[in-house]
């Protein structure tokens, strides 16, 4: 029998992949998905490295663009292939947990800016957007709701 597959953040993973070279590894998500099979997630820093410049959901004329914030240079359709790229050789999950508030990754939490850089909603990140219509049939959830799911589960008596 196959075993599950769950797509995780990297960074959530324990990996030094954040845009400012940290890791925000979560043990809660590693053991509650413990016997999936994990495919770590990250698209910006294959593409910018880390550490890397901060990157930004910007609303311009109407649609959300992922922008550097310093250079201000538009990378959303280099973002776009690359997470395309990897649901190429990803093209199964079960679930999919993503770090809150990333541009990249926040599902729901994501900060939209508008051009002067004032926060106009919450929203999903790019790949997050992307993912959620690529895998209608995943669990898609971020940390907070995990830890939040396991630390019940654990209350209850529920360990790998």
């Amino acid at each position: 029998m196959m075993r599950k597959k769950a797509i995780i953040s990297a960074c959530l993973l324990g990996e030094f992949c954040r845009y400012d070279g940290k890791a925000k590894q979560v043990n809660e998500i590693i053991e509650a998905f413990c016997e999936y099979e994990i495919i770590p997630f990250c698209p910006e820093a294959p593409l910018f490295g880390t550490p890397r410049e901060r990157i930004s959901v910007i609303r311009i004329n109407g649609e959300n663009r992922i922008v550097t914030d310093k250079t201000q240079e538009d990378v959303t359709e280099t973002l776009k292939n690359e997470i395309n790229t990897f649901t190429e050789k990803n093209s199964h999950a079960d679930a999919i947990i993503l770090k809150s508030k990333s541009p990249s990754c926040g599902f729901g939490t994501t900060p939209i800016l508008n051009e002067q850089k004032e926060l106009i909603t919450c929203g999903n990140g790019i790949a997050a957007q992307i993912l959620s219509n690529l895998f209608p049939h995943a669990k898609i959830v971020d940390e907070i709701e995990v830890i939040n799911l396991y630390n019940i589960d654990k209350q209850k008596g529920a360990t790998c």
